[in-house]
């Protein structure tokens, strides 16, 4: 399953990375793919989309699926 969220905030490529970094370590997610230009991160995998949010947004950007 693949899913979108969008993530405001990422300015730089450690921002990206750190998001990256957020989201690989949830059960479920099998690849993560960030834009930080268009403001949006792919997932594969079957994590909870809620569960996603929450991690970026305690990584520091604002998420919303």
């Amino acid at each position: 399953m693949s899913l979108t969220i969008t993530v405001e905030g990422m300015s730089c490529e450690h921002c990206e990375r750190t998001v990256e970094d957020a989201l690989e370590g949830i059960d479920g997610v099998e690849s993560v793919a960030v834009d930080r230009e268009a403001e949006r991160v792919t997932i594969e995998g079957d994590a909870d989309p809620q569960t996603l949010v929450s991690a970026v947004d305690e990584a520091g950007y604002e998420a919303s699926a």
